[in-house]
């Protein structure tokens, strides 16, 4: 036996675990430029064995490896990692127990099997989606539906916290932003921004300032860059407010409109379903009597419906708690009631007597005056 062909897979084997202890030693140190050249030498050896698969996976994780030099900006140092900018919660919420459109149901199912059979489709080169945007008024499951994804795969889900991630020096937010998304990209999860529409504004607004500009940039790049384990879900209740590149970068885009009356009823129907004495009102008679605008507020009504009826102690029943609690529902303050009187409420001009002038005008364009 020769001798030199007998040493040569020690030899690769040797290889192999000096690129492992770079990789170790890179990621211990923060040292990025070794961590790529170590995955670009893994990579050029995996081809030379015609394993493309595995050098494709490693390319498409060194497409990640972002080196930046230091910031030109009066950036004050951060202290901490990327987890202090994220609130860690354990999902409780089940896919199943959603009330659901029928788009958002069948398209988070296939999201959900995507990443449960990811290597079928990384096996034919492709990847499973990994950005979606949610969009919506509020109180119709946006969150929820985040929540739910993440049981079901069984990641862990982070909620982004604004209030420590923007800050009020120049660079200081892109600054806590990498933390957080070199933070994310160590283990699968589900990555949730809710109210995206306060960090990923339009560019083009004028009001805005540059800071916001180059954050909005900055935070599209890094969603770019993130590997398809992180599952990054973004939610707005104003969707008019993003960004137009924002809506490119996801690649799954969902709906969640007010509900119906009959979506409302069946939401109403699941709850009552769990009560220990059932009303005698029906569900869609109820749901006529709301007239809410969002599953939040029928759950709300129904909470509402149960404490009175738990501190009642059994003296009083469950049809008297619902009969007292729809008259305290009828009076509640609207939000649309709110903004119609706030603008009486702060016109200075509305005390002051016109002008003889004014008066003219408005009296030979009456036209005018009343589209206004």
């Amino acid at each position: 036996m020769n001798y030199a062909s007998s040493t040569l897979p020690f030899r690769v084997i040797m290889a192999k675990g000096d690129h492992l202890i770079s990789l170790v030693r890179a990621g211990a140190v923060g040292d990025k430029a070794m961590l790529r050249s170590t995955v670009e030498a893994l990579m050029a050896d995996e081809r030379a064995k015609s394993h493309h698969i595995l050098a494709d996976r490693l390319q498409r994780a060194l497409q990640t490896i972002s080196i930046t030099p230091p910031a030109l900006t009066n950036v004050q140092p951060v202290q901490g990692s990327g987890r202090d900018t994220i609130l860690e919660l354990t999902p409780q919420i089940r896919f199943e127990d959603l009330v659901l459109t029928l788009p958002a149901r069948a398209e988070g199912k296939q999201l959900i099997e995507e990443h449960m059979r990811a290597d079928v489709l990384r096996a034919h080169g492709y990847e499973p989606r990994h950005k979606i945007l949610l969009s919506g008024p509020p109180g119709n499951g946006k969150t929820s539906y985040a929540e739910a994804v993440a049981e079901a795969l069984g990641l862990p889900f982070f909620v982004v916290r604004y209030d420590a991630l923007i800050g009020s020096y120049l660079g200081e937010t892109n600054a806590r932003l990498r933390k957080l998304f070199d933070y994310v990209r160590t283990q699968p999860c589900v990555l949730f921004f809710d109210e995206f529409d306060s960090i990923g504004k339009e560019r083009g607004d004028t009001h805005e300032t540059g800071e916001i500009k180059r954050v909005v940039s900055f935070l599209l790049m890094q969603i770019d860059q993130l590997p398809s384990y992180v599952l990054t879900i973004a939610a707005t209740n104003h969707a008019e407010l993003l960004d137009r590149a924002v809506w490119r970068r996801f690649q799954l885009r969902l709906a969640f409109p007010s509900p119906q009356k009959n979506e409302v009823a069946a939401f109403l129907e699941r709850i009552i379903a769990f009560w220990p004495e059932q009303p005698k009102i029906s569900a869609v008679t109820l749901a006529g009597r709301l007239n809410v605008t969002s599953y939040a507020e029928a759950r709300d009504f129904c909470q509402n419906v149960r404490r009175r009826h738990i501190l009642g102690l059994g003296e009083i029943t469950i049809d008297s708690v619902i009969k007292a609690e729809l008259d305290l529902w009828a009076a509640r303050v609207k939000p649309e009631v709110m903004n119609a009187d706030r603008p009486n409420q702060t016109n200075p001009s509305a005390k002051r007597r016109p002008s003889t002038s004014e008066t003219n005008r408005n009296t030979t364009k009456p036209s005018k005056t009343r589209a206004l």
